[in-house]
C-alpha cells in the first residue's frame, strides 16, 4: 500500500507537455478518453435536444424539434453533467483530479479576473468578424441573417423560470465544463499523443478545433447544411486563437473568465429576444 501511495504522489499532475508525455508512455493516457470527450459533447447536446423534443411532443407541441431548440440554455447542462462524469472517470485513470486540469491560478488581487477580461476584449471581436465572414461565405452578404434556412420561425415567449435559469445558472456550469472538456483535457492530451505518433502534435489541435467549432452547430441543431456551415465559420476564428493562447499559458482560469461574458450575452439573446 505504501509503495502505491508513493507512486501516486510521484505523478506530475500538471498539464505540461512533459507530464502528459510521461503519462501517455505509462499507459495512463490513450486516444479513447480525449476523442470520446471531444466528439461526445456534441452527441450529448443532441441527446439533450432530443429529450426536450420528446417532452414537448408529449405536451402536444406540433413542431417539437424546432421548439426544443430554444431550450438549449437549459438542456445544455445535461451535456455538462455527462462530460463531468466522463472527465472524472478518465482523470482518475491518470491519478489526477478535475482541479488539476485548471492549471495554476492567480486570484490574489484579481489577477486572473483582469487577465480574463482582457482576453475577452481580445477574443470577442474575432467572433464578430467570424459572424460577418460566415454571412459573407454562406449568404453572400455581411448583413446578419436571423433565419439562415429561410424558414419563418414563430417564437413564443420564453417562460420566466427558463430565462432566470439561463441568465443566472446555465453559464456557471456550461463555461467551465466546456473549457475543461476541450482545453483542459482533450487538447493537450491529443497533442501529446499526436507528438508521440510521429511528431504530429498539430493533429490534436486540428481535431479539437474542428469539433469545438462544430459543437456550436448543435446549439440548437438544425440539419440544414447552411445553418451548420454558418455557425461553424462564425466561431472558428475565435476558438483558434483561444486555443493558441491556452497552449501558451496552460491556465484555464482566465479562459473561463473571458468566456463568461460572451456566454451570458448568448443566453440573453436566446431567451429575451
Amino acid at each position: 500500500m505504501a509503495s502505491v501511495h508513493q507512486a501516486t504522489l510521484a505523478v506530475d499532475r500538471s498539464n505540461s507537455s512533459t507530464a502528459l508525455a510521461a503519462r501517455a508512455a505509462s499507459g495512463r493516457i490513450g486516444w479513447t478518453g480525449p476523442l470520446l470527450l471531444t466528439v461526445g459533447r456534441s452527441v450529448l447536446i443532441l441527446a439533450g435536444q432530443g429529450l426536450a423534443c420528446l417532452i414537448l411532443a408529449v405536451h402536444g407541441d406540433r413542431t417539437p424539434w424546432s421548439s426544443a431548440g430554444r431550450w438549449w440554455t437549459v438542456y445544455g447542462n445535461f451535456a455538462d453533467l455527462g462530460c463531468l462524469a466522463l472527465l472524472w472517470a478518465f482523470t482518475r485513470k491518470e491519478s489526477i483530479s478535475l482541479r488539476d486540469l485548471l492549471g495554476p491560478t492567480r486570484w490574489r488581487g484579481g489577477r486572473d479576473v483582469w487577465v480574463g477580461l482582457g482576453l475577452c476584449l481580445l477574443i470577442f471581436p474575432l467572433f464578430v468578424v467570424g459572424g460577418m465572414l460566415s454571412n459573407l461565405i454562406v449568404f453572400g452578404t455581411f448583413v446578419p441573417t436571423p433565419h439562415p434556412t429561410g424558414a419563418v420561425v414563430v417564437r413564443a415567449a420564453f417562460p420566466l423560470w427558463g430565462t432566470l435559469y439561463s441568465l443566472f445558472l446555465w453559464w456557471i456550469v456550461w463555461t467551465p465544463t466546456e473549457q475543461l472538456t476541450y482545453q483542459g483535457y482533450a487538447l493537450p492530451r491529443l497533442r501529446a499523443l499526436g507528438q508521440a505518433w510521429g511528431g504530429r502534435a498539430w493533429i490534436g489541435y486540428a481535431i479539437v478545433w474542428f469539433w469545438w467549432s462544430l459543437q456550436h452547430s448543435f446549439l440548437p441543431f438544425d440539419p440544414h447544411w447552411r445553418t451548420v456551415l454558418w455557425r461553424f465559420i462564425m466561431v472558428a476564428p475565435g476558438l483558434a486563437v483561444m486555443m493558441a493562447i491556452y497552449l501558451r499559458t496552460r491556465q484555464l482560469g482566465p479562459m473561463i473568465i473571458a468566456q463568461w461574458p460572451m456566454d451570458i450575452v448568448a443566453a440573453a439573446m436566446s431567451t429575451l429576444l
